[in-house]
């Protein structure tokens, strides 16, 4: 028996057409045990010998993974990043990848906007002094006062831009990938975007030149009460310049949705001036269920190119 193996801390098997077809045709369906991000050795475990289709989280399949696995062709990720999957290693094993890009785009940057709003009105601060007795009467920004630099204008940035154009922000971007861009935003290079923007949100692949690119140095430039947003990969920044920077005061706030290990439970967790959240970016019901039957309808395209399915 053909067995695919789905390691997603949760995934609706019951209404997935495309898993549903798979399980009728015959594949055994193994899912995630401990419903978190799996380490190296227990997707090994997971994956035994005989997985034919990997359905992926952010579990890093590593070249040790991806050798330790000799039936596995198709790896399917449940999500937008790739920089969890050797993609070197996946060709040298004749293993195919795929992502569902668009699928969690509209969650992400919703959840980017609603980090924004939070942090420029201090809604979680607030929240708690209420809790304990006070009745704060914080003044907080309009969000259409600030110049948002947008660091990627991918498939999330893009729609970051147009949510905050939409509240009259000021939109300012950096992708070394484009020449021109939407309407009404700005491109110009990384410095000069640190230079000017109020809030700076990541929206970019993390990779090894991309590791820390938010660091000591970068928040050395940005302006003095700026606001730092990532809700893309948590190598991204590095935490402890982060740390420094808001307990100095320079930084006014800063939003985390990811860390560099999660679950996190770093020193970040002390400061008042920061909003955290728990990786939960494409955890909206509606982009939640369009990613998962993205990805089954990958898994599926993957198993018929290679004559295991008929799609």
């Amino acid at each position: 028996m053909n067995k695919i193996v789905i390691s997603t801390s949760s995934f609706d098997i019951a209404n997935n057409p495309p898993i549903q077809r798979l399980i009728e045709a015959g594949f055994e369906v193994v899912t995630n045990p401990y419903k978190r991000k799996l380490s190296e050795d227990e997707i090994i475990s997971l994956l035994g010998q005989d997985t034919i289709g990997l359905l992926a989280g952010i579990e890093p399949l590593t070249e040790r993974v991806l050798t330790s696995t000799h039936q596995l062709k198709v790896i399917s990720r449940c999500g937008t990043g790739l920089d969890s999957v050797d993609l070197a290693a996946a060709k040298r094993h004749n293993v195919a990848v795929f992502n569902t890009p668009e699928a969690p785009a509209q969650a992400v940057a919703e959840l980017t906007l609603g980090l924004m709003l939070a942090t420029l009105r201090q809604i979680g601060l607030i929240d708690r002094k209420l809790r304990d007795g006070e009745w704060p009467r914080t003044q907080g920004h309009l969000l259409a006062a600030q110049t948002v630099g947008i660091v990627g204008l991918g498939h999330i940035g893009r729609r970051v831009a147009r949510l905050c154009q939409a509240f009259e922000a000021t939109v300012v971007a950096h992708d070394p990938y484009l020449s021109q861009t939407q309407q009404g935003v700005s491109l110009m290079p990384l410095e000069q975007l640190l230079a000017e923007s109020d809030i700076v949100t990541l929206h970019i692949p993390y990779s090894a030149d991309t590791h820390h690119l938010l660091n000591k140095a970068a928040f050395s430039r940005m302006k003095s009460g700026a606001i730092v947003i990532n809700a893309a990969r948590g190598g991204l920044v590095d935490e402890a310049a982060l740390y420094d920077a808001l307990l100095a005061g320079h930084l006014k706030g800063a939003a985390l949705d990811v860390f560099e290990q999660e679950p996190y439970q770093g020193p970040l967790l002390k400061c008042d001036n920061i909003t955290l959240t728990s990786h939960i970016g494409s955890l909206a019901k509606e982009s939640r269920h369009r990613m998962e039957i993205e990805a089954a309808e990958n898994l599926l395209r993957g198993l018929s190119n290679i004559g295991l399915m008929n799609e």
